[in-house]
């Protein structure tokens, strides 16, 4: 089976490809100065990024695991969430508190990991 690793370093890939299914690392957003919607906003713009360049979208999201710095945040993700959303094709969710996100660096509030199907008749744009 061909796997492919996109954005890869001597650490991690950014995604996975492995035959029909798109495995997305931790997506986290860039811009730290607004807080948890606009940041949700960001690591959503980011899943499409990589859905798109795997050739599939949210429709075909699988399972998400959506990772919290502090859950009283759970609400302003879900805002953000909500507008964003499949609602006729929801995924698997998972969400979860988690201190360490970020590691050192302060501001940040919320990451993602996805697993999405990618249709047969896509191809991974290089």
């Amino acid at each position: 089976m061909n796997i492919q690793r996109v954005e890869k370093n001597k650490r991690l890939s950014r995604a996975v490809v492995c035959g029909d299914k798109i495995y997305l690392g931790a997506q986290m957003p860039d811009d730290l100065s607004g807080g948890i919607v606009d940041q949700t906003r960001q690591v959503l713009a980011k899943v499409d990024e990589m859905l798109r360049h795997a050739g599939t979208s949210k429709a075909y999201l699988l399972s998400v695991t959506v990772l919290l710095k502090d859950l009283a945040d759970f609400e302003g993700m879900n805002t953000a969430w909500d507008a964003w959303v499949d609602q006729e094709r929801p995924p698997a969710r998972c969400s979860f508190g988690n201190a360490a996100i970020g590691g050192p660096a302060p501001g940040y509030r919320v990451e993602m990991t996805a697993i999405a199907h990618i249709p047969q008749d896509q191809v991974l744009q290089e």
